[in-house]
């Protein structure tokens, strides 16, 4: 029992480890804005679709369950 109360301490020594050692050196990323956006204008007309289909009757959607 404490050959396995020592692995759990070396895990967890070694994971704080890891956690600390990747925010020490971790960098932030560098972001790179354009100067002057463009925004594109869309002068068509937006594409409606239309379904012509009859509504189930009550007993339909019963046949279907």
């Amino acid at each position: 029992m404490k050959a396995l109360k020592n692995f759990e301490a070396t895990f967890v020594i070694a994971a704080a480890l890891a956690i600390v050692t990747s925010f020490a050196t971790a960098k932030a990323p560098i972001v790179k804005v354009a100067a002057d956006p463009v925004v594109a204008v869309a002068a068509e007309k937006m594409p409606v679709v239309t379904v012509s289909a009859k509504r189930l009757t009550a007993a339909e959607k019963s046949a279907l369950i």
